[in-house]
C-alpha cells in the first residue's frame, strides 16, 4: 500500500459537545479514526444500555462505532471528489445521539485529499489554425486540463513537447487564475510544414506527481490574424435564484480588428464549462447575451462560466472571457423538519424537563431566508428548546397523567424569516405509557354479608370488586385474604376467594349458635411492579336457622327414668305441680317456646300455661282421684318447620313425701290415636253402617213403589182391603176405655218403633165411646182411640205377643209396668174370623188370633191373615185379663174392630 493512502488522523478540537476529526480520503475500510468514548469524556460500556447512534448528513455511513470499546473506524473509503466535487474544505458531519438520558454529540470530518486523481482535458486532441504569416510572439490559448484534487494535488504547471517554433508561457486572469498560452517563436513556413504536432501535459504536486496530457495539433493557415477581444476579460451579473426561463443575465461584447468573415464574431460556451452549467445558460451566437434556461437547480452562490469568442475567418481566433454569475437567494424553500430521535411512549412519571424527541429543522435558503423560529401549540404539557445549531429538543414541562390524557398529537410548526416566511408543520404522535401509580379502589369502605347458618361447603356468599384505572398488568386486580383468625382457627379454614374475580366461598358450614359474626379484608392488589394494593372490610354476619330443638332444663330425667312432682293429696285448684324451664338455642322466633300437653292420664285434672311452662291443677283434688299419674309435655319451638321436644312427668298424690317412689311407665310417650284394632273396628263399623244405610234405602225404595199402585190419592191402602188393617178386640161388655191407652210399639224382626193411631167404632157414624163400659157403645157410633198402646213383644215362627198397655188404668182396668214389660202369651193363628158389631151391622168373618191361655178371659188379637207382623191391623179381644190381677167382671164378650195407622197418616175411615 501507498504511503499516501495510510491514515491521517487528527483530533483538530474537542469543545461544546463537538469533535473535528482529520482524515484522509481514500482511507482503507477498517482502519482506526479516533475513539468517541476518551474523546467526549463517555463511559464506553454505556453505548449500548443508552442505545446510541450515529446520524449521517449524508446518504452513505462512512463510520462505524465498536459499542464495546467506543472505537471509530472506517466502513468505507471516502471519495472526496465524488463527495465534495470542487467545494474546499470537504466537511462530513456526523451527529452521536445517546438515550437515558438523550444527549446529543457532533462529530465533524475533514476529508484531507491525496493526489489520486490525474489531471485530464476535456478533448482528445486539440486542433489550432494557425496563419502562416504570424510573427513569433503570437499567442493562442491552449485548454485548461481539470484536476479534480485540491491544494498541491492539483494542476501546478504544463509542459509543451519541444518544438523549433513553439514555446508555452502561462498567463493570469484578472481573478487571479492560470492558463497555458502557445507561443510562436518562430515564423512558420506551411510549405515546410503544414502540421506541428504538440503534446500539452498538464503536472501536479502531488507525490508523486501526476500528470496528463493532450495532443496539440497546429494547422498552419494562410488567413486571419487577429483574434477576437472581449472588453472584460471578466463578466459579473446577479440573478434571482427563481427567475423564469429567458431572463437576460449578461451580454459581452468582443471586437475584431480583421475584415469581413475573418471579423465576425460567434459566441460560445467554452468547452471548458460545466454541461450543466451549459445547460441552464443559453448564449446568442451573434448577440452574446446570455439568458437563464430552465430553473437554477443550483446550490452555489457564484456560477463560474467561460465564454469563447470566434471569428470566421478561415483561419478562425478566438479569445475567451470568464462570466462570474451570482444567484440571488429567493425564499422559496420552506424548513425542513426531521425527527432524529423520538422516544415513543413515554412512561407518565416522567419528570418535567425530559427530553422526548430530538428534531433537526434545515432551511437549504442562504442568510435571513434560511433562518427558522419552531414552536408548539402554548396546551400542551411540553415545550422546544434549542439545543445545538438547527437543532432542538422536545421535552415535558409538566407532569403527565394517561388516566387522563393517554397521548398528545403535538404539532410542531417550523417559519422561515423570509419575506413571505414560508411555514412547515409535522406532527408526531406521543403516546404515554402506563405506569403503576394509582392503587385498586373498592366502591366502599366496608361490606356486610348475610349468610344462613348449615350453608353447603363451597357456597357463594359475595363478590368484592375493586377497579384500577392503570392499564394491562397494572390494571389488572388479584383478590386474597389478609391472615387473621376467627374464632381461634384461621380464615383460611373459613373462607376463600377467588384470585380473579373476588368471590367469596365458603369452606364450612356456619353455626349461629357457636358464631354470629365475624369480619376479615380482603385485599386487591394489582400487577404493577412494584405492586399497590388496597383493602376492604368484610362483616359477615349468620343469620339463624331452626336446627335446635328445644332442651328441656326441667324436669329431668336420670337413667331413663321419669322426673316425679309430689302433689299434695287434697290440693286446691291451679296448684303449681312443676314448671317446665327449656331453653332453645336458636335465635328470635326459633327461639320463641310454647308448651302444651300431648297427654295426660286425666285430661281434666292438669293444665298447662302456654307461654310459662307452668303445670297446675285444673280443679281441686278429691280424695277419689287416682294416686298416680303422667303428664307428657311438648315443647315446641315457633321456627318453620317447628321442632319440639318432650318430657314425661311423673304426678304422685301424696301429703308427704315417700321412701320409695311408685314406678310409673317407662314410656312416657302419648299412645297412638290410631292404632292396628282401632283401625280394624272402625272399618268394621263403617261397614255395617253402610249395609245399614243400604237396606233402610232399599225399604223405602219399596214402599215407594207400592204406594204409587194404589188407586186411591187419599190413602196408602185400597178401600176393599181395609178390613185387612182392622182389628177385633174383645172386650167385657163393661170395660171402660178412657182415652189415650193405646200405644204399639214394635219390636223383635220390625225394623223401627211405630206409634199408631188408633181408630175403634162400631158403625159409620163419628160417635166417641163414652167413658163407662164398652158394652154401652151405642149402635153405628166409631171409637177414637187417640193413644192406645199396643205393644208387640216377640216374633216366633207363625206366633207373636202382644200386650195391650193402658196408660190410666183404674181400679177395675190396671196393668203394672212390670206386667207391660214382662208379659207375654203364645198367640197362634186361627182361621175363623169373628166381627160381632150392633145391630145393624155387617157381619164379617175374620181370621182370628186367639190367644193360647187356658182362661176363657184372655184377650184374644187377631190380625188379619196374611198381614203379617208388619200389618197395620190387628183385631184385639179383650178379656179380664189374668185372674190374679184384678178387674172388671165380665158378663159378656164385646168384640171392637178398629184401625191403626202411623201418626200423621190420614184415612178415609177416620170420619
Amino acid at each position: 500500500m501507498r504511503v499516501y493512502l495510510m491514515l491521517f488522523c487528527l483530533i483538530c478540537c474537542t469543545a461544546n459537545g463537538q469533535v473535528v476529526y482529520s482524515i484522509a480520503e481514500e482511507t482503507e475500510r477498517g482502519m482506526s479514526v479516533g475513539n468517541i468514548a476518551k474523546d467526549f469524556g463517555i463511559d464506553a460500556a454505556t453505548l449500548l444500555p443508552r442505545k446510541f447512534r450515529m446520524i449521517a448528513s449524508s446518504s452513505k455511513q462512512y463510520f462505524n462505532i465498536n459499542a464495546s470499546t467506543g472505537a471509530l473506524t472506517v466502513n468505507e473509503p471516502i471519495d472526496r471528489e465524488q463527495l465534495c466535487e470542487l467545494k474546499s474544505p470537504c466537511l462530513l458531519n456526523y451527529e452521536l445521539v445517546l438515550e437515558n438520558p438523550l444527549e446529543l454529540y457532533r462529530l465533524e470530518f475533514k476529508v484531507l485529499d491525496i493526489n489520486d486523481n490525474s489531471p485530464s482535458f476535456s478533448l482528445s486532441e486539440y486542433h489550432i489554425n494557425m496563419p502562416e504569416f504570424l510573427s513569433p510572439g503570437a499567442r493562442f490559448t491552449l485548454p485548461n486540463a481539470q484536476d479534480l484534487d485540491e491544494g498541491t494535488n492539483s494542476i501546478q504547471n504544463y509542459t509543451l513537447s519541444p518544438d523549433e517554433h513553439f514555446h508555452l508561457e502561462m498567463q493570469t486572469r484578472g481573478d487571479g487564475s492560470k492558463y497555458p498560452e502557445l507561443v510562436l517563436k518562430k515564423a512558420l513556413d506551411r510549405e515546410q510544414q503544414a502540421i506541428h504536432r504538440l503534446v500539452l501535459t498538464a503536472k501536479d504536486g502531488g507525490n508523486p506527481p501526476r500528470s496528463g496530457d493532450v495532443p496539440v495539433i497546429v494547422t498552419v493557415l494562410d488567413t486571419n490574424d487577429n483574434a477576437p477581444e472581449f472588453e472584460h476579460s471578466v463578466y459579473r451579473a446577479s440573478i434571482l435564484e427563481n427567475s423564469p426561463s429567458g431572463t437576460l443575465v449578461v451580454q459581452v461584447h468582443a471586437t475584431d480588428l480583421d475584415e469581413g468573415s475573418n471579423g465576425e464574431i460567434r459566441y460560445s460556451f467554452s468547452n471548458t464549462t460545466s454541461a450543466d452549467l451549459q445547460q441552464m445558460f443559453l448564449i446568442h451566437p451573434h448577440t452574446g447575451k446570455v439568458t437563464v434556461n430552465g430553473i437554477l437547480a443550483v446550490q452555489r452562490p457564484f456560477l463560474e462560466m467561460l465564454i469563447e469568442a470566434r471569428d470566421n475567418g478561415a483561419f478562425g481566433m478566438s479569445s475567451t472571457a470568464k462570466l462570474l454569475v451570482e444567484i440571488t437567494d429567493v425564499n422559496n424553500h420552506g424548513p425542513e423538519i426531521t425527527v432524529t430521535s423520538l422516544s415513543n411512549p413515554i412512561p407518565e412519571d416522567a419528570v418535567p424537563g425530559t427530553v422526548i424527541a430530538l428534531l433537526s429543522i434545515l432551511d437549504k435558503d442562504p442568510g435571513e431566508n434560511g433562518k427558522v423560529t419552531c414552536r408548539i401549540p402554548d396546551n400542551l404539557p411540553f415545550q422546544l428548546k434549542p439545543s445545538l445549531e438547527n437543532y432542538y429538543s422536545l421535552v415535558t414541562s409538566e407532569l403527565l397523567d394517561r388516566e387522563l390524557i393517554s397521548g398528545y398529537n403535538i404539532t410542531i410548526t417550523a417559519a422561515d424569516l423570509g419575506s413571505p416566511p414560508i411555514t412547515t408543520q409535522k406532527t408526531l404522535w406521543v403516546q404515554i405509557s402506563d405506569v403503576n401509580d394509582n392503587p385498586p379502589v373498592f366502591s366502599a369502605d366496608t361490606f356486610d354479608v348475610f349468610v344462613e347458618e348449615n350453608n353447603p361447603l363451597g357456597a357463594f356468599l359475595y363478590q368484592v370488586s375493586a377497579s384500577d384505572p392503570d392499564m394491562d398488568e397494572n390494571g389488572r386486580v388479584s383478590y386474597i385474604l389478609r391472615n387473621s383468625t376467627v374464632a381461634g382457627n384461621a380464615l383460611a379454614s373459613f373462607l376463600s376467594v377467588s384470585l380473579a374475580n373476588g368471590s367469596i366461598y365458603a369452606k364450612r358450614a356456619f353455626d349461629f349458635e357457636q358464631l354470629r359474626s365475624f369480619y376479615f379484608q380482603v385485599e386487591a392488589k394489582d400487577n404493577g411492579s412494584p405492586p399497590l394494593s388496597a383493602a376492604i372490610t368484610v362483616n359477615v354476619y349468620i343469620s339463624d336457622q331452626n336446627d335446635n330443638a328445644p332442651a328441656i332444663l326441667y324436669p329431668t330425667s336420670q337413667n331413663g327414668s321419669i322426673a316425679v312432682e309430689v302433689v299434695p293429696r287434697l290440693a286446691d285448684e291451679d296448684y303449681l305441680v312443676t314448671k317446665v324451664v327449656a331453653d332453645d338455642e336458636d335465635n328470635a322466633q326459633n327461639a320463641w317456646l310454647s308448651y302444651h300437653i300431648a297427654h295426660s292420664s286425666d285430661s281434666t285434672l292438669f293444665h298447662l300455661t302456654p307461654h310459662s311452662g307452668e303445670l297446675r291443677t285444673t280443679r281441686s283434688l278429691r280424695s277419689t282421684d287416682f294416686l298416680k299419674h303422667k303428664v307428657v309435655v311438648v315443647v315446641q319451638d315457633h321456627g318453620d318447620p317447628p321442632l319440639s321436644s318432650t318430657v314425661t312427668v311423673g304426678i304422685l298424690l301424696a301429703d308427704t313425701l315417700p321412701q320409695a317412689l311408685p314406678d310409673f311407665d317407662d314410656n312416657g310417650e302419648p299412645p297412638p290415636l290410631l292404632n292396628a284394632t282401632n283401625i280394624y273396628l272402625i272399618v268394621s263399623l263403617s261397614c255395617v253402617s253402610f249395609i245399614f244405610a243400604a237396606f233402610l234405602l232399599f225399604l223405602a225404595i219399596v214402599r215407594l213403589c207400592h204406594c204409587r199402585t194404589c188407586c186411591c190419592a187419599g190413602c196408602c191402602c185400597p178401600a176393599d182391603e181395609y178390613e185387612k188393617y182392622c182389628y177385633s178386640i174383645r172386650m167385657l161388655p163393661s170395660s171402660h176405655l178412657p182415652p189415650d191407652v193405646l200405644e204399639v210399639t214394635g219390636v223383635g224382626k220390625l225394623t223401627h218403633t211405630y206409634l199408631y193411631r188408633a181408630s175403634v167404632g162400631l158403625g159409620l157414624s163419628n160417635g166417641s165411646i163414652p167413658n163407662g163400659d164398652a158394652g154401652n157403645i151405642p149402635g153405628g157410633s166409631r171409637l177414637q182411640v187417640p193413644g192406645p198402646c199396643i205393644q208387640v213383644q216377640k216374633v216366633q215362627s207363625d206366633r207373636l205377643s202382644a200386650v195391650l198397655v193402658p196408660k190410666h188404668p183404674n181400679p177395675d182396668w190396671r196393668y203394672s209396668a212390670s206386667l207391660r214389660a214382662g208379659m207375654q202369651s203364645a198367640v197362634h193363628m186361627e182361621e175363623a174370623g169373628i166381627l160381632r158389631g150392633g145391630p145393624g151391622g155387617p157381619d164379617q168373618q175374620w181370621p182370628t188370633v186367639s190367644s193360647a191361655t187356658t182362661e176363657p178371659e184372655a184377650g184374644e188379637v187377631s190380625p188379619p191373615v196374611g198381614a203379617g207382623v208388619n200389618s197395620n191391623s190387628w183385631t184385639f179381644k179383650f178379656g179380664p185379663g189374668n185372674p190374679k190381677q184384678g178387674g172388671p167382671e165380665s158378663k159378656k164378650q164385646t168384640q171392637v174392630s178398629f184401625l191403626l195407622r202411623r201418626k200423621g197418616e190420614s184415612s178415609q175411615y177416620s170420619q
